[in-house]
């Protein structure tokens, strides 16, 4: 799966310029995070993935073909596309009928959809509510309902706007399982996140954009080794990994285990 953007720029009919001729590749199966500021371009970005958004100018390819030559339905087929907001995705009258809406919309076999539903309802924590109303869910299970929703659909890459608002720890512990499954399964796994601590426990790669352009790209550990550089977008390491920078510890760590053993070492080196 690969996903090429090209010189993007769009401009929205009230005149502002979310993206500023921005330019990447995004590809393999390696999960990617895009991370910023609100108004940053984050969201205008993704919606360029499945046509939902189209260019100003410059193009965006999805595996070497321009966006532009297919509708979103189309590339609602390569592109899945799970909204920060259930309540704009979720419509019918049982889950069941939200998971096997998109599938069966897009041609898919029949006994190929009962299949892609049963994995994601389990996947999910939905398989025992498909006979549910969806609006009957809570905001969570709403949540894992539009994912499930999309992961039906057996998209190539699968695009998570904010997915952890909202979610508890037992919520975000199933998005973290969600995410490692899809990306053994080969699906190339995109979010947008404001939860750093949820970023650099599951993506390999970090984007980080500022009014309209990217500032950062690399692994989480290459980009929140830099705080006065990642700051500039108003996003912060995760605190843990604060913590440790405001120790002066050169090693940039995630998890408190890596901080002890980090200071372990660094009392080590010293005694020498």
């Amino acid at each position: 799966m690969k996903i090429e953007v090209q010189n993007l720029r769009h401009i929205y009919p009230t005149g502002e310029e979310a993206l500023k001729g921005l330019s990447l590749v995004l590809d393999g199966s390696a999960s990617i995070a895009i991370i910023g500021q609100n108004g940053s371009g984050k969201t205008t970005l993704v919606k360029h993935f499945n046509g939902i958004l189209r260019p100003t100018s410059g193009d965006v390819l999805i595996n070497g073909e321009s966006i532009g030559t297919r509708s979103t339905a189309k590339w609602s087929k390569v592109v899945g596309y799970v909204f920060q907001n259930p309540d704009d995705q979720l419509f019918l009258d049982t889950v069941r009928k939200e998971l096997e809406f998109g599938p069966r919309k897009i041609g898919m076999p029949e006994e190929t959809i009962a299949q892609q539903t049963e994995l994601a309802a389990k996947l999910c924590g939905l398989d025992k509510l498909l006979d549910r109303h969806p609006f009957d869910l809570t905001s969570t299970q709403k949540k894992f309902c539009t994912i499930a929703s999309i992961i039906t659909m057996n998209p190539d890459a699968l695009v998570f706007d904010e997915p952890t608002c909202g979610q508890d720890v037992r919520g975000v512990d199933r998005l973290c399982e969600i995410v490692n499954t899809l990306k053994g399964m080969g699906k190339l796994c995109i979010t947008i996140s404001h939860d750093m601590k949820f970023v650099v426990r599951n993506f390999d790669r970090v984007i980080v954009l500022y009014k309209g352009r990217v500032i950062m790209d690399g692994s989480a550990e290459a980009v929140f080794s830099r705080p006065e550089e990642i700051s500039k977008s108003f996003v912060s390491p995760p605190p843990i990994t604060r913590v440790a920078q405001g120790t002066g510890l050169k090693k940039t760590v995630f998890t408190i285990g890596a901080f002890m053993d980090a200071m372990k070492q660094t009392e080590t080196e010293a005694a020498r």
